[in-house]
């Protein structure tokens, strides 16, 4: 069947003869050419993080770490990490970053993710994601800080587990 064109620019109708493309259809396709990146090559998690409290408004660790060797210094880690976390006081907000070894790969001011506490208390969940280029083969610790703006906050409050999950990534 010969190719026609209906109306506009882009409407187009058809069939092209199956000689004329390697694959005859999508389901044909089984691996990706070589060189594409994507595939995910190890997943490491931890959970169970005890509860800790600060009231520090500079970005301090908590017992939320996992760590991971790539195989390769060209893998993207992909990382996230999610709990609860409680704000202890009206106006009072809770920040969450995340940081490789000693350098924050998340929003060094703001964090990653919030909580803002409009009444007396709030306790919310967080879910925050980082893709990360470490460039290394050597065994990194990922790890979850957090902050508050004015009061206390609570990460892991009321017993809630939290947990994180890092990904090793094949480069692209």
């Amino acid at each position: 069947m010969a190719i026609t064109r209906l109306g506009g620019a882009n409407a187009i109708t058809g069939t092209i003869p199956q000689g004329n493309i390697s694959n005859a259809s999508l389901g044909a396709v089984t691996a990706l050419p070589a060189g594409v990146g994507g595939k995910v090559l190890q997943v490491v998690a931890a959970g169970g993080f005890a509860q800790s409290q600060t009231n520090s408004t500079s970005f301090i660790d908590t017992n939320y770490s996992l760590n991971i060797t790539p195989s390769s210094s060209s893998s993207k880690i992909l990382i996230t990490a999610c709990g609860t976390l409680d704000n202890q006081a009206s106006g009072n907000q809770g920040k969450i970053t995340i940081n490789r070894d000693s350098t924050n790969i998340g929003d060094a001011t703001n964090g990653l993710g919030n909580t803002y506490a409009a009444g007396s208390r709030v306790i919310a969940t967080f879910s925050v994601s980082v893709l990360d280029s470490p460039s290394t083969t050597s065994q990194i610790t990922y790890k979850v800080r957090y902050r508050a703006t004015s009061n206390y906050v609570s990460l892991s409050d009321q017993g809630a587990d939290g947990q994180m999950i890092a990904m090793e990534i094949a480069g692209w």
